[in-house]
């Protein structure tokens, strides 16, 4: 590709500029609300505003405040307005029409797993890597598990702020009474390195804690059931290609084996078998159940009712480490004509951000700054330090466009898990109908 994306196709319609039609006529069908709020980033520049837009409420919303506040020393004269936008299809509509017009806020958070969809469609602009060690940050700041996914044709598109991966939150008293606390009171992962043994862990957690053993919320759920399967299947080895077009390139049978693995966690035997997402946080928050499959990010929720609460990386079921995850990262939405001091200004706010990580650790997300994860101030954070290592193993969603954070690939792969975990289908026909899918998401043609 030569010159920037946003000059692709120079004898006719751009492809930003046919992104706009479409993704215009789709807002219209989500409504007028997911345009709300668009004026924020077309104000009057005073010369020291750096706006951005991120989908962070809740407790969220106040930790991300209290970081800008904490990196407010090292941007001197600069100030981050926030515009806060609803999570999910809204947002990357509103982000990607704002973009497609040059119109969009001068960075924006999104989730790495949605960057296929963007970067190469010329909705983001690159990141000045010259511009950012300036301000201190550089590549080998990150994990690489996570900086392979900001690269496009040599080019950054992302800058993470978190790794947020699929972890195992325990009550430790029935996990120590079980005998799966090694002497320092962490998690055992060799209790839980292979099927029989995760499955054997469960039954003795549910022994000792009088009641059940692991509880995972699926049902209904339009993510769980993916983010468990695809962490589990990286740890296979399987092969997962997803070439443009299509077919599929992967290994039904692991698949299989997989999905017949996660039916017998919720099997009833030891462990809960048909909950939703609110009902597993509820059978654990209420000490129902001893373990919960889940994201670091309910850490809050969890800690609130136990302040000991346990935490681990996902354990190496299937023999190579993986575990699945996402990230939340800084763009750049795309300006035709961008201010060179503004975007200057833009880089040294992000670079103030991410040394201010350790802030955001309160949320659980494990800082991409590694530089910050490595301070004696961060491992005196409990749990959080007892997960940190995930981050060295984190597998994202496959990088296509179709895939990522609240995407209807993710739903479509979990509708189909589900009736598997439910007993409607057996394992191997589950896999083939995720291949079926997979194929059909392919057969689409992509906007890039």
């Amino acid at each position: 590709m030569t010159g920037t994306p946003a000059q692709v196709g120079r004898h006719g319609p751009t492809r930003r500029r046919v992104l706009t039609t479409a993704l215009t006529a789709g807002a219209a069908a989500l409504g007028a609300g997911t345009l709300s709020g668009c004026g924020s980033a077309l104000a009057a520049d005073d010369g020291s505003t750096v706006r951005l837009w991120d989908p962070f409420s809740g407790a969220d919303g106040g930790l991300f405040n209290e970081m800008v506040a904490k990196a407010q020393p090292d941007m001197p004269g600069t100030h981050v307005e926030r515009t806060v936008l609803e999570w999910g299809t809204p947002y990357y509509t509103k982000l990607a029409m704002a973009s497609a017009g040059g119109r969009g806020p001068d960075v924006a958070v999104s989730h790495m797993s949605r960057l296929a969809g963007y970067a190469p469609t010329g909705l983001l602009d690159p990141w000045d890597m010259e511009v950012l060690a300036e301000y201190g940050i550089t590549p080998d700041d990150f994990a690489d598990a996570v900086w392979s996914r900001t690269q496009l044709h040599g080019r950054t598109y992302a800058v993470p702020l978190d790794t947020h991966p699929f972890i195992v939150f325990y009550h430790p008293g029935p996990a120590k009474k079980a005998g799966l606390l090694t002497a320092d009171g962490t998690l055992d992962a060799d209790a839980f390195s292979s099927p029989d043994r995760f499955l054997a862990a469960g039954r003795e957690l549910a022994k000792a804690s009088g009641k059940q053993g692991i509880a995972f919320g699926y049902v209904t759920d339009t993510a769980q059931c993916w983010r468990l399967f695809y962490g589990l299947y990286r740890q296979t080895g399987g092969r997962f290609e997803l070439p443009e077009g299509g077919p599929a390139e992967v290994d039904e049978d692991r698949m299989a084996e997989v999905i017949s693995f996660m039916a017998k966690v919720v099997d009833g035997t030891a462990n809960p078998r048909r909950l939703d997402y609110a009902s597993a946080i509820a059978s654990f928050v209420n000490n129902q159940t001893a373990m919960i499959l889940s994201g670091e990010w309910e850490l809050g929720t969890f800690r609130a009712a136990d302040k000991n609460i346990g935490a681990a990386p996902f354990p190496t079921v299937f023999g190579t480490p993986a575990v699945y995850a996402d990230s939340h990262a800084f763009v750049l939405p795309h300006r035709d004509h961008p201010d060179e001091e503004q975007r200057r200004r833009t880089h040294r706010a992000v670079a103030a951000l991410l040394k201010a990580g350790q802030v955001w650790a309160g949320a659980g997300h494990i800082p991409a700054s590694q530089p910050v994860t490595r301070t004696a101030a961060y491992a005196r954070l409990e749990p959080q330090a007892h997960y940190a290592r995930a981050a060295s193993h984190v597998v994202l969603d496959p990088s296509v466009w179709f895939a990522g954070a609240g995407s209807d690939f993710q739903n479509a792969m979990s509708q189909v898990l589900q009736q598997a975990l439910l007993g409607g289908t057996t394992p191997d026909r589950a896999a083939r109908a995720m291949v079926r899918r997979l194929n059909t998401f392919l057969s689409k043609p992509s906007p890039a």
